[in-house]
């Protein structure tokens, strides 16, 4: 009797542990209450209005991990806005993977822009369109890192490939630890049409939506990883994953659909030749 009682209380623990809590993983940081965690932190706004934004950082630092968010945008016109959804590193020298929403006048899509950067160098910008209105209910948005690649992926569909070419010459983020930041805020000066359409800002306050969040991650803490080696493959899958034929299908799928721009073949931008990873096989 008291072995069951044991065993149960160990599941209950072990479903509590793994339940996403924005509570417990989640840190409001700026907004002056703009930023708020509901539903007993299983539900995140941010909201944006003439006078501030809002944003949320995660409480660990992970260097490797599938981070997963559940996000659903501001509806309605959102032209001038951005909500954001990355991982950074501290510093001058830092590295960042980007998903940035770029807001849009009703009836129009959203742009999705993603970048990634090594040591404070970016530049590798691709923007999408969606092939579904992200207002209307939550998408999971996820990030996929780990030593030999970047997946961005929006419900479980890769949209980008970033490969580990460092063999070629190419710097990859892989030596700092990265905290999960998102953020709302007011970018008129560029967002929608470059500048060209401003924030209306009678429809305000803006919403954003926030609820699963989830890291299967290797935590940092006191200059150490929560990933051992010895820990078996099946438990940290993501570390070497990468994408099946299915996957590279769907992927080519949303790149020859969706995909608006391509730092890799603006050739008036690098007129001196293209990056490297564009032209490594």
């Amino acid at each position: 009797m008291k072995s069951s009682l044991l065993v149960s209380v160990v599941i209950s623990l072990v479903i509590v542990a793994s339940a996403a809590n924005f509570n417990q993983d989640i840190d409001v940081t700026w907004g002056d209450g703009r930023g708020k965690i509901l539903e007993n932190g299983n539900l995140l706004t941010l909201t944006l209005d003439k006078f501030s934004g809002s944003g949320f950082q995660s409480k660990n630092q992970y260097l490797f991990g599938k981070i997963d968010m559940n996000i659903k945008l501001v509806p309605g016109n959102s032209a001038g806005t951005v909500t954001t959804y990355y991982l950074r590193s501290e510093g001058s020298t830092w590295d960042e993977i980007d998903f940035e929403f770029l807001g849009n006048l009703s009836g129009d899509p959203y742009i999705v822009h993603t970048n990634v950067y090594t040591q404070g160098k970016g530049d590798k910008e691709q923007q999408f369109y969606l092939w579904f209105d992200p207002t209307k209910d939550f998408h999971t948005y996820s990030l996929l890192w780990n030593p030999q690649r970047i997946i961005f992926s929006v419900d479980g569909t890769p949209i980008r490939e970033f490969k580990n070419l460092e063999s070629k010459g190419v710097a990859f983020p892989k030596s700092q630890p990265m905290r999960v930041y998102s953020s709302l805020w007011n970018a008129d000066d560029w967002a929608t049409r470059g500048g060209l359409v401003k924030t209306d800002w009678s429809l305000a306050p803006f919403t954003a939506s926030y609820r699963t969040f989830k890291a299967d991650a290797c935590v940092w803490s006191s200059g150490k990883s929560s990933c051992s080696s010895t820990s078996s493959p099946s438990q940290n899958s993501w570390l070497s994953q990468e994408l099946d034929i299915a996957s590279q299908q769907r992927l080519k799928w949303v790149q020859k659909n969706y995909m608006i721009y391509n730092y890799c073949t603006d050739t008036k931008r690098f007129p001196m030749g293209l990056p490297k990873e564009c032209t490594a096989s």
